[in-house]
């Protein structure tokens, strides 16, 4: 067996729902793993429970004070839905048990979902969501017409998001399944929103790169005259401003992408049908929460656009540039092969002079010794000397001419 079969298999019952039957209310936080807070709230959890989680564990359904409690943790938060059961006589919209107060104590401002679900069964609920002090509310049928759910989408003085669902024939299996998909929509709606206040801040810079792009390439198109280093530094500047922007960003709308997948996945899976004139509560999400993604995709996009745009101008500039060296490199040959050819030129006229320099002290030589020949006694006729000694000077002149050009050839 591999050694990780049954680790891979078990993944299929992974994260377990709660499974219950009405009426009953649940309560659903979602904490962003930021300050520690992850790791806090479970550290409490064990505390109040005495029993530490498994090793590894993502998950777990534990009993706490009579109630039921399931957290669940993911890559960027961390869950905890508690169940509770309600009584005929208790009120419409309990507040949240002490025990989940106690757990995120000091770790508010991580809250990013606080959601409320009230489940109610079909022959005892009031009748109508406005008598649940929902204003305006979206509602549909869910589970082929099993259940319905309402919410208004409204936020209360505490931060919570309410939803109503009228369970009309789910089991405890499909109701627990059920309600975790309205979970999850809210929770993975939210986690792809936290993208959107960054997008609007990316799309003022983007302006701003924008048209600083614009203006480098007018320069780069009608300065020819122009040096292309100005240009090149410019350009540096803006491709690691870019770059810096990419990377603070790339990660929150690529998770943006995935959690509106799974919002938009959650949704199918309601197999929705309308209840009267009430806006569907899909349709609801879709038509607010579609924008948003879309906004976020469009800044993504017009981000790696620049970023390509920006790398095609730093091409061109560098094949100007290198046609510039180039340019400089032939000027710079040109100019070393005239003054070689004037070296040349000096080097032939020096020589020229060498031999004459030479040739003249041969003579001298020659003539010192006729005359010292002629104090001595030795007369020679001047026909014969020059005779003998003219050839003889040329042929040493001819002999110091050829060497120094083998010199100059090696």
């Amino acid at each position: 067996m591999h050694p990780q079969r049954e680790r891979l298999h078990n993944e299929l019952h992974a994260r377990p729902s709660i499974y219950f039957d009405e009426p009953a209310t649940l309560h659903h936080y979602a904490l962003l793993d930021e300050a520690g807070a992850c790791e806090a709230v479970l550290a409490r959890l064990v505390e109040r429970t005495g029993a530490p989680p498994p090793v590894d564990a993502v998950q777990q359904i534990l009993e706490v004070e009579g109630l039921t409690l399931k957290w669940e943790r993911h890559t960027e938060f961390l869950t905890l839905t508690l169940l509770a059961p309600r009584e005929p006589e208790e009120t419409a919209w309990p507040l949240p048990p002490p025990l989940l107060e106690t757990l995120v104590a000091g770790h508010e401002d991580q809250l990013i979902g606080v959601t409320q679900v009230l489940v109610a069964s079909a022959h005892r609920w009031a009748g109508s969501a406005a008598a649940y002090g929902l204003r305006d509310p979206a509602g549909s049928r869910v589970g082929d017409g099993d259940a319905i759910v309402w919410s208004d989408f409204r936020l209360t003085e505490q931060g919570i998001n309410r939803l109503l669902l009228v369970n009309q024939g789910l089991d405890a299996f499909r109701l627990g399944r059920m309600t975790r998909r309205l979970l999850e929509i809210e929770t993975y709606r939210m986690m792809a929103s936290l993208a959107l206040p960054l997008a609007k801040e990316l799309e003022r810079e983007l302006q701003v790169h924008e048209q600083e792009l614009g203006e480098l390439s007018e320069r780069n198109a009608e300065g020819q005259a122009e040096s292309s280093r100005p240009l090149l530094a410019a350009l540096s500047s803006l491709s690691a401003r870019l770059e810096r922007s990419g990377a603070r960003s790339r990660r929150r709308f690529s998770a943006t992408e995935a959690y509106a997948r799974i919002v938009f996945t959650r949704i199918e899976e309601l197999r929705e049908s309308r209840v009267g004139d009430s806006p569907g509560l899909g349709t609801f999400i879709l038509r607010r929460f579609r924008p948003t993604v879309h906004f976020c995709a469009s800044i993504h996009r017009r981000q790696q656009d620049l970023a390509e745009s920006v790398a095609r101008l730093n091409d061109l500039l560098r094949t100007r540039a290198q046609v510039e060296i180039e340019e400089q490199n032939a000027a710079m040959l040109a100019s070393l092969n005239e003054r070689t050819s004037s070296q040349l030129k000096i080097q032939k006229a020096v020589e020229g002079l060498s031999i004459i320099v030479i040739s003249y002290y041969l003579f001298s030589l020659f003539k010192l010794g006729l005359q010292s020949l002629d104090a001595l006694g030795v007369s020679i006729v001047p026909a014969v000397a020059a005779a003998v000694l003219g050839p003889l000077g040329l042929s040493i002149i001819g002999v110091l001419a050829w060497r120094i050009r083998r010199v100059k050839q090696h």
